[in-house]
Order: C-alpha cells, then sequence, then structure tokens
C-alpha cells in the first residue's frame, strides 16, 4: 500500500497520521480551541483539523431546521453561529505547531480556500460532500498542497473526476490521499466495507485512509489499518455533552487514547493485525466490517447521495424567461427539504441560458428548468 507524503513526514500501514477532527466544536472560541488542541496532543493526536465555516458557501438559507439541545433552529443559522475569522485560524494554527503537530482545515468554498491557503497550510482535507464540488477541488488543486479527499455518499466515478483536477505530480509523489468514509452520523461500523481500501489503492493509485464516524473507538480504526490504511480520521470532544455539532459521536479524551494505543498496536504486527482482531472482536463481527471490498454507497448514507453532496441551487426567486447569470445560483448542499439540481460541474453551462419556468428561492436548478 502507498504511503502519505506531507513535507519531509510519510506515514503508512506501519506509522499511520492520527487526526483528531475538531471540526467547530470549539464554537468561535480561542479558549475553547486551545483546551481542545492540548487535549487532543495529550491524547497522541498528530494532526489537529478544523472546518473554516461560512454558512453561504454551504447552505441556502431554506434548507430547513435541526434539533439542537436549546430547540429547533435554522440549519442556516447553526452555520452562522460558527464563523469566525482567519485570525482565529492563524491563532488555533500557530497552537498546533508549537506542540510539533501538523494543522489541517477543511475549506467549504472559494472564499473560505483562499483565506485557508493564505494561512500556508502543510496540507488541505476537502471534506465528502465537496468532492463532487468542482470549482472548490480545482481552486484546491492549483495549491499543489497534499491534499486528504474523502469519499463518503460517493460512487466511483465521483472519486474518478474529482482526481482527474489534481496535476499527475502530486498524485505520483502521494500527496493526494482518499479517506474512505460514511456520511452518517453516527455510521454503523457494519456498513464501513473496508476491503475497500485496497480496491481504491489498486483503482487509483493513491494512499488511503478513513474518517471514521462509528461510535466504537477502536473497531474500525484498527481495521482500516490491517487493510492498508495510512492515516486516521475521528471527531474529537471534551465531552460529549457538549455543544459541537458532531460533538455527540465524538471521542472524549480517554477514548480517543484507546484508540491511539489499539491502533499502533495493529500497525506493529501488521499481517497478523486481522486474526488478533478475530480473536478479540470474533470473526463474524470483523467480516461484516471487512465487508466485500466494492465501492457502494453503505446502506446508512444511500438517502443522502445528491443531498448531502453539491448541485447547482437558486440564490433568489428566478422567474420564468429570466436569465440566468452568476448572482442568481451557486453550488450548495441540498439536505433535506429542498429538490437536488444539476451536478456542480454543469455550473458554467447554465450560466446565459433563460429559466423556462419559476424556480423558488433555493431550490435546485434542473435541466427542465432552464
Amino acid at each position: 500500500m502507498k504511503q502519505i507524503t506531507i513535507g519531509s513526514r510519510t506515514y503508512s500501514r506501519q506509522t499511520p497520521l492520527i487526526i483528531a477532527e475538531l471540526g467547530t466544536g470549539h464554537n468561535a472560541d480561542k479558549v475553547k480551541g486551545a483546551e481542545l488542541i492540548d487535549a487532543a496532543a495529550e491524547s497522541g493526536a498528530e494532526c489537529i483539523k478544523f472546518q473554516l465555516v461560512y454558512a453561504e458557501e454551504i447552505l441556502h438559507p431554506n434548507t430547513g431546521e435541526t434539533l439542537l439541545p436549546g430547540g429547533r433552529i435554522r440549519l442556516f443559522d447553526r452555520f452562522k453561529q460558527l464563523e469566525t475569522t482567519p485570525d482565529f485560524f492563524m491563532e488555533m494554527k500557530e497552537l498546533v505547531e508549537k506542540k510539533g503537530l501538523l494543522f489541517l482545515c477543511t475549506p467549504f468554498g472559494i472564499r473560505s480556500a483562499r483565506e485557508l491557503r493564505n494561512l500556508n497550510p502543510s496540507i488541505i482535507k476537502i471534506a465528502s460532500p465537496e468532492l463532487n464540488y468542482t470549482a472548490l477541488v480545482k481552486e484546491t488543486a492549483s495549491y499543489h498542497l497534499p491534499v486528504l479527499l474523502s469519499s463518503g455518499v460517493s460512487k466511483l466515478g465521483d472519486i474518478e473526476a474529482a482526481l482527474a483536477l489534481f496535476p499527475s505530480a502530486s498524485l505520483q509523489k502521494g500527496e493526494i490521499c482518499l479517506l474512505h468514509c460514511v456520511t452518517a452520523y453516527p455510521a454503523p461500523e457494519t456498513d464501513y466495507n473496508l476491503r475497500v481500501l485496497q480496491s481504491l489503492s489498486a483503482v487509483f493509485g493513491t494512499p488511503v485512509g478513513v474518517s471514521d464516524h462509528s461510535l466504537d473507538p477502536s473497531l474500525v480504526p484498527c481495521l482500516a489499518v490491517a487493510m492498508g490504511a495510512a492515516a486516521v480520521e475521528k471527531h474529537f470532544c471534551l465531552s460529549r455533552a457538549d455543544k459541537g455539532l458532531d460533538d455527540p459521536i465524538a471521542l472524549e479524551p480517554q477514548a480517543f487514547s484507546k484508540m491511539v494505543r489499539d491502533v499502533k498496536s495493529v500497525s506493529a504486527i501488521q499481517d497478523d493485525a486481522i486474526d488478533a482482531l478475530v480473536r478479540e472482536r470474533g470473526r463474524s463481527l470483523v467480516e461484516k466490517v471487512l465487508g466485500d471490498g466494492v465501492k457502494r454507497l453503505a446502506p446508512s448514507e444511500a438517502a443522502n447521495y445528491e443531498r448531502t453532496n453539491r448541485s447547482l441551487h437558486a440564490l433568489r426567486d428566478i422567474q420564468d424567461g429570466e436569465v440566468i447569470t452568476p448572482d442568481m445560483i451557486a453550488v450548495l448542499r441540498t439536505e433535506k427539504v429542498l429538490r437536488p439540481g444539476l451536478p456542480p460541474s454543469f455550473e458554467t453551462m447554465v450560466m446565459g441560458r433563460k429559466a423556462r419556468s419559476f424556480i423558488p428561492a433555493g431550490q435546485g436548478v434542473r435541466w427542465e428548468d432552464v
């Protein structure tokens, strides 16, 4: 299996990169951010990951509501609450790098990608819902930085299209790593089909890893490393009772430390790892998690396809007969209540066409609409 190259550092199944995904769990609070970094570092993380959020880059205000401990709130408004400044991330980056760890961050649009680039990161991650966001992937590829490309809620063709946007030199150097993922929160361990790691690496010639949303601290990470994962990402929190969006499925420090210890044990024994995990967890469970290695949408994420990932949406009401201009549409996540639109790769083809019917604000723009 291939190794990941990040500057002078390399990671493989023998020495996998352990990523603590803090996401937006800091709630734009520098003190909370620093506490999370300290705790993740003490728990064995080698890389600390954030998300650079601007609500307008992700969702339309009409996307719908989500239920939080304080009551129902528009999902768009919840993302607005998570916005912060580039200065915040510069401070977080400095804290991470003072500990000798890698700073990692996910952008969700062109603005956030360019702000992230200005922070001079060593590596960038593209989240699963943005795998098909053609303009964002092209923008990120133009930076010539190592990239972790998450592949949840995707099909083989989606991965192939995304990888085709990167320079061949980056692919040859092992600077583009595919992170196998199941886009469900939480994701059942038995949905992971971890033999697909070997399939993906063989088909695309890239290093592979896993971004794990399951609740078990170690089962998926350990089996992923046994299957060749050179990176393991898990959400991290101080307490699952905290108010971060992903805190209910994140690992608390003690559980994250256990995951790190278990992964290192598996990476040390390599070819005997599966047998060891079978003895510990039972053959039936291990085989269910390993699966058959065929890349397909997992049962728990299949309904999210074309909804969690990106498509073209109307930013405002578009009247019948109006000529469509860039200020009228955006590449957004559909989520639950809106209809999906055309794939992002058709964005330029839609520009300049006339609407043939009324398109309500927020709804997906389809071929029959133009």
